[in-house]
């Protein structure tokens, strides 16, 4: 089977397939012969939830040319559970989110994902479990357009601790919260956070 891929712009979603994903909006498709990602983000509208594919028959070549001209950014997270089937969530930058980062010289994605988490929730990972996705996401730094691609982790901590929400990365409230009240993160997150909690059975 191909890898298929899904990447968000804003709130918009470029998928990279073999086939049309499954899904009541709908997709318009692109031609990739004579596509420019920066030219393409400068002319989606502020707001817009809309949805794109290349539809190809290898996803991974179309993915690996896209990717030529950008800059890569890997970056990697978790998705923490306590004792108490609680999960934890960040509020950074006016929107839900899950602790994360960029790697940094000499670290493997996993012990990125882990770090990120302790500092900035001021908690101590008791032990990080299997990889539930990964997720792109593209902006433009300077004059270069960014694919950033952060590997996801469900994490498990001892107990319930208290949450210490590191105010110098921009994060207001760090708080655990069980799958029954994630409404509140379900209306105001990112849609990469939303496969996150897909792929961690929250939603």
């Amino acid at each position: 089977m191909a890898q298929n891929y899904r990447i968000y712009i804003n709130d918009n979603t470029l998928f990279i397939s073999d086939v049309l994903p499954e899904q009541k909006e709908k997709i318009q498709q692109l031609e990739f012969q004579d596509f420019d990602l920066q030219t393409f983000y400068k002319k989606l509208k502020n707001g817009s939830k809309k949805s794109y594919i290349f539809l190809t028959k290898n996803p991974q070549e179309t993915f690996r040319k896209l990717k030529k001209d950008c800059t890569i950014i890997k970056a990697a997270g978790g998705l923490v559970e306590s004792a108490n089937n609680n999960y934890l969530f960040i509020f950074r930058n006016k929107k839900w989110d899950l602790p994360k980062g960029k790697l940094e010289d000499g670290e493997n994605m996993k012990e990125t994902a882990v770090r990120e988490v302790e500092e900035e929730c001021g908690i101590k990972v008791l032990r990080r479990e299997e990889k539930l996705c990964k997720t792109y996401h593209v902006y433009p730094m300077g004059t270069k357009m960014v694919i950033k691609k952060t590997n996801w982790y469900k994490m498990i901590v001892k107990g319930e601790p208290n949450l210490i929400p590191q105010k110098e990365e921009g994060i207001e409230q760090a708080v655990w919260l069980d799958k029954n009240h994630v409404g509140p993160v379900i209306k105001n997150t990112f849609p990469s956070i939303m496969d996150v909690m897909r792929a961690g059975g929250i939603l």
